[in-house]
């Protein structure tokens, strides 16, 4: 495992809290942060996939990372998503992200339409060429509708040092593998994270950098335990855990997409927050929320 980049261990992606017309919520945001930071995480993502940028406007999205990064105030390194389909909307939300200071940018490839890797790559050497801050590629196949290849992150690493790693959330632990195989010997400071949860150990048995998993936001005593039970070499506590993970990983299933359910996990775990989602997500259904609780349960020590 590298540290070089100074990114490692358990990143949250952070939902961003909002009232139930969708307006940023400062307070409950403002506990969220507090709250993981003192559960001791490595980092947080800020307006990531769980942090639904997706369903915001520019001005929602600014304003999310405005308070957030100065909530946070150097505690913790920040990344922040700046992803969109217009290469062009991308470097003004890194421009702000240069004004704000913010550790690392994540940086989807464009979704929507499909690219040649070639049209790809100029996406994001025309980013880093217009904005100061190191880029975090994304790779999100299963919403994007296009893997970023072996060949073309390679190529990205070796041609373009602003960008410094890549967050994988891909459901298999061999696309990590063959990143760390291919691409570590050429980058060596290449940082890899997994998205999906249950494969940050997988991750780092492989020799990545950690996970940026949304569990951390409702049980970081398990991903993070996860995460300090392998640097310290405690084996038991670490399969413990990893049997937690996975089974806490059902959560995903519940609502589709997952926004609302994950903050209803964060509530039942003692953090007061809204658990409104953007428009159109509608809250979980009461069902669900009692599936939830049992998935929870499970896990309780």
């Amino acid at each position: 495992m590298t540290e070089s980049t100074g990114l490692h261990g358990v990143i949250p992606p952070v939902p961003t809290i909002v009232d139930a017309d969708g307006r940023l919520d400062a307070a409950g945001m403002g506990r969220l942060i507090d709250h993981l930071i003192a559960s001791g995480v490595d980092g947080l993502l800020i307006l990531g996939s769980g942090g639904e940028f997706c369903h915001m406007t520019p001005e929602q999205r600014h304003k999310v990372a405005e308070f957030s990064v100065g909530h946070i105030a150097g505690r913790v390194p920040v990344l922040l998503g700046i992803s969109s389909t217009s290469t062009e909307e991308v470097i003004r939300y890194g421009r702000q992200a240069d004004a704000l200071g913010v550790d690392t940018v994540l940086v989807l490839n464009p979704y929507y339409a499909r690219l040649t890797d070639e049209a790809i790559y100029r996406h994001y050497a025309r980013v880093v060429e217009n904005i100061a801050t190191p880029v975090m590629l994304y790779n999100f196949p299963d919403l994007t509708g296009q893997s970023l290849s072996i060949p073309l992150i390679s190529r990205l690493a070796t041609t373009l040092p602003q960008i410094i790693g890549i967050k994988d959330t891909v459901d298999n632990a061999s696309h990590v593998r063959e990143i760390i195989r291919q691409v570590r010997p050429l980058r060596p400071d290449f940082a890899v994270f997994s998205g999906y949860d249950e494969y940050m150990l997988d991750n780092l048995i492989l020799g990545g950098n950690g996970g940026i998993p949304a569990t951390a936001n409702f049980a970081p005593h398990i991903a993070c335990g996860l995460y300090r039970a392998w640097r310290d070499k405690e084996y038991e506590t670490l399969f413990r855990l990893q049997r937690k993970i996975s089974r806490l990983s059902a959560v995903y299933q519940l609502e589709t997409p997952f926004f609302g359910i994950v903050k209803e996990a964060i509530r039942q775990s003692g953090v007061d927050i809204s658990t409104y989602a953007m428009p159109p997500v509608s809250q979980p259904s009461a069902e669900n929320v009692a599936r939830l609780s049992a998935i929870l349960q499970s896990v309780a020590d």
